[in-house]
């Protein structure tokens, strides 16, 4: 038997995919880069520094901070969030800097 694709179009869209996400809007897009490229940042920021307690621990407070926001889904909370995020970033870098020239 031989399914025609207008049989087959309606049998395939008559059941919601359990694979597709919902969509996001561009804003919700463009946030999500943004907490990503972050979170990229300080793992790569974490890398350099050598395997010690200290680097364990900075990155189990980064996951922890990351996860515990992860269904924030106002766009002003998530700008805000970042925006904390890259501040604490930055003070966290320095003492990694300092760690690396010592």
């Amino acid at each position: 038997m031989r399914l025609s694709p207008k049989l087959f179009a309606a049998v395939s869209t008559a059941r919601p995919s359990k694979l597709r996400k919902p969509t996001i809007s561009l804003d919700h897009f463009i946030q999500r880069q943004r907490v990503l490229a972050l979170w990229r940042e300080i793992v790569r920021a974490l890398n350099k520094i050598p395997s010690s307690p200290t680097r364990c621990e900075l990155r189990d407070y980064a996951r922890y901070e990351f996860e515990r926001h992860r269904d924030v889904t106002d766009l002003q909370h998530i700008r805000y969030l970042v925006s904390t995020g890259k501040a604490e970033f930055d003070m966290m870098k320095r003492y990694i800097d300092e760690q690396g020239t010592a």
